[in-house]
């Protein structure tokens, strides 16, 4: 769908120097996403591997984030490799909703009420970033704390536009739950992609 240079704005690499590929195609369809445009896969042109890691090679920072849409739609293996053999760390950002497929430096699960995440991608998240959208949610963050692996890290992020009414029981909830840190979209507060 598109690539841009920017900083990781959420979770464990926020404030990194990261060349974002956004894929095409979600299954998902979360209710605030941020980039429904994504969602329909033909209405974006295909670009090959050897464009899209050559995109990423124009910048100097070597941290790729794969994301959507729902990237994991797609069989990444290609072009995870790809970015390693140019000397990338590559990131995954996914629901988890679809098969695993790709070799990941770093693998960033956001579960989703619309469409559980798969056990695999369950077993090989290293971040857990679950979007706090209700007070229900925390439970069901810690239905999916309680399935990683030892050492994930744990994050809560309040959704964009409810931020403001949910940011202060999200705080104390970690007070509360020391395991989990807070993560939020600082991309969307210093205004950049």
């Amino acid at each position: 769908m598109e690539s841009f240079y920017t900083l990781q704005g959420e979770g464990y690499h926020q404030g990194r120097a990261a060349y974002f590929i956004r894929l095409g195609g979600c299954d998902v369809g979360c209710v605030w996403c941020d980039v429904k445009d994504s969602w329909d896969a033909s209405k974006h042109p295909l670009v090959g591997i050897e464009q899209i890691v050559a995109g990423a090679e124009a910048y100097p920072g070597r941290l790729a984030v794969i994301t959507g849409g729902e990237p994991l739609l797609h069989q990444l293996d290609e072009l995870t490799s790809a970015l390693h053999t140019a000397g990338f760390e590559t990131n995954l950002e996914t629901s988890g909703s679809s098969p695993m497929s790709g070799q990941w430096d770093w693998v960033c699960l956001s579960p989703k009420k619309f469409k559980s995440p798969l056990p695999e991608a369950i077993a090989a998240a290293d971040e857990l970033k679950v979007v706090i959208f209700n007070k229900s949610d925390f439970a069901w963050a810690d239905q999916f704390a309680q399935q990683v692996k030892p050492g994930c890290k744990l994050y809560l992020q309040p959704e964009w536009d409810k931020k403001d009414i949910m940011l202060p029981p999200i705080i104390d909830y970690i007070k509360a739950h020391p395991q989990w840190e807070l993560s939020i979209q600082s991309h969307k507060y210093i205004d950049v992609p």
